[in-house]
């Protein structure tokens, strides 16, 4: 069974999404047949690569807001976030463009580390207060997952990955998706936002049974033919 997840670094809402989805995960039997596949999504393309703003600065220039009333919105994501284990560092959290970190995210899909990925670079943005748009800090990150420095480098500074990261604007484009964390279960049922752990794990119940798991039989086997003859 495969779900597809779209999400963005500088979104607190896709780490607590990954957090309870997770913890979701450890309830069901059927957890060790689950493919996760992350895809890339940016809630702000026109942000300057080269460029940083502090997450209060953002939320003024975006949403036209004070700074108190900045503060007070993360105040009120963060309340969420020890709800789900995550204590965000707002005050240290540098915006900036993250189409770098998609890139070393499809990198590391070639090694099965892109879950480790994913928490990683949420780490570095929300807890650590890390540029995720600086080359340099995305390549530390990338060696601390075992993965080859020079690679991770080559990677970030070629077009290598580009196309892979486009493709998955692409598709959440087609599928109409417009904010994340967006989950799509095994291509049949789709879940957005941070849900809680119990919806998550209701949701993944439900896609398993009626598209993975072996059909039951509400009959029984008598008065039918088969291969080695008929039940009489």
């Amino acid at each position: 069974m495969k779900v597809e997840i779209w999400s963005d670094v500088m979104c607190p809402f896709c780490y607590i999404g990954k957090n309870n989805f997770e913890k979701a995960l450890e309830k069901l039997p059927f957890k060790d047949e689950i493919e996760v596949e992350w895809k890339s999504f940016q809630l702000d393309p026109t942000l300057n690569p080269g460029e940083t703003k502090t997450t209060f600065e953002y939320f003024k220039e975006k949403k036209g807001v004070s700074e108190p009333q900045a503060k007070q919105m993360t105040e009120q994501v963060s309340k969420m976030g020890s709800i789900a284990g995550i204590r965000f560092n707002f005050d240290k959290a540098i915006i900036t463009n993250t189409f770098s970190a998609h890139k070393l995210l499809h990198l590391a899909k070639k090694y099965d580390k892109a879950n480790e990925m994913e928490e990683a670079l949420f780490i570095a943005h929300f807890i650590d207060g890390k540029n995720v748009g600086d080359i340099s800090t995305l390549v530390d990150i990338a060696g601390s997952l075992g993965i080859n420095t020079d690679e991770a480098r080559k990677a970030l500074t070629s077009e290598e990955f580009d196309h892979e990261v486009e493709n998955d604007f692409s598709e959440a484009k087609n599928h109409g998706i417009s904010g994340v964390p967006f989950f799509i279960l095994n291509g049949k049922y789709a879940v957005s936002g941070a849900q809680p752990v119990e919806f998550f794990a209701g949701a993944l119940q439900q896609t398993y049974d009626e598209t993975v798991s072996p059909l039951k039989n509400l009959s029984g086997d008598d008065n039918s033919c088969g291969t080695d003859g008929c039940s009489i």
